[in-house]
């Protein structure tokens, strides 16, 4: 066997094993792969649609916690939600002087549990329709809906689909979303 052969069949080999590989379970979300063995924080950093988010973590001080064993339950707003927002509204979010304010936006977004479509369907179907979560913020979250079309409604009214469910994290579950919620 000739010797650029062998060398190019070693860094073939090499290359496989480096490559995490993409199993049927782990979604794409923003054009990245989400995979079920990393944290909600390092699979939201490599998410094209979600550098809003990851940006308000990062001045929120969140990134220790959502790195953290959990688990977690995070409705993860788009760069989208956040562009519909009123201008200037996340420019402003991410102020230092506004850091408690940006936190009881983003910890109403995460709810105790790993709670996949399944999870809040039984809850729905035991709650007569609809389900209460309550928010690491404090307030509640309420959830509609079966299957792939679950809604969720924050305390002022407003209504965000769940538009990629079920996306498993080593510390929860992501449930991307097309509306940023408001707490009270």
């Amino acid at each position: 066997m000739n010797v650029s052969k062998l060398l190019g069949a070693t860094a073939l080999v090499a290359f496989a094993f480096a490559t995490p590989v993409l199993a049927a379970s782990d979604p794409m979300v923003g054009g990245a792969a989400m995979y079920a063995n990393k944290n909600i924080v390092e699979n939201a950093m490599n998410s094209a649609d979600h550098t809003t988010l990851v940006a308000a973590v990062k001045a929120g001080g969140l990134v220790d916690t959502l790195e953290g064993p959990g688990p977690f339950t995070v409705f993860a707003p788009t760069n989208e939600a956040f562009a519909a927002l009123p201008a200037g509204t996340v420019d402003t979010l991410l102020k230092p002087e506004n850091k408690a304010t940006l936190d009881k936006i983003l910890t109403y977004h995460v709810v105790p549990g790993s709670l996949d479509t399944a999870a809040l369907d039984k809850m729905i179907k035991d709650g007569n329709g609809k389900a209460s979560l309550k928010t690491v913020q404090g307030d509640t979250l309420t959830v509609e809906g079966h299957g792939k079309h679950l809604t969720v409604t924050d305390e002022k009214g407003d209504t965000a689909t769940i538009t990629i469910a079920n996306v498993y994290q080593s510390n929860g579950v992501i449930l991307v979303v097309d509306k940023v919620l408001m707490p009270n």
